[in-house]
């Protein structure tokens, strides 16, 4: 049966088995390096309580939350584009299709 993608749509190459993650939106398991993963700052409070706080002169420290996404929760929230047969060809990292 012909392959689709020449890398089998992972970045491993030739090194074995790595381990599995979960996606968190949907709980499928996939291989690491197949996984999208986005960091996104986090902020405990409340957006419309912050900006009150903030003007009396409060610092409201921000986290980063690191997400992982499987391929089909990513397409879905818009992480990354469903590209056409040539675009996909091209070598480009994730950050430039943002």
């Amino acid at each position: 049966m012909p392959k689709k993608r020449k890398n089998r749509g992972r970045k491993k190459g030739d090194k074995g088995k790595e381990p599995v993650v979960h996606c968190d939106n949907c709980g499928k398991l996939m291989p690491r390096s197949k996984a999208i993963r986005i960091t996104v700052p986090h902020s405990p409070v409340p957006p419309d309580l912050a900006k009150e706080l903030e003007k009396q002169g409060t610092i409201i420290h921000r986290y980063l939350v690191t997400k992982t996404y499987c391929i089909n929760c990513a397409v879905f929230f818009g992480i990354i584009k469903v590209r056409a047969r040539e675009e996909r060809k091209r070598r480009v990292p994730l950050q430039q299709l943002l």
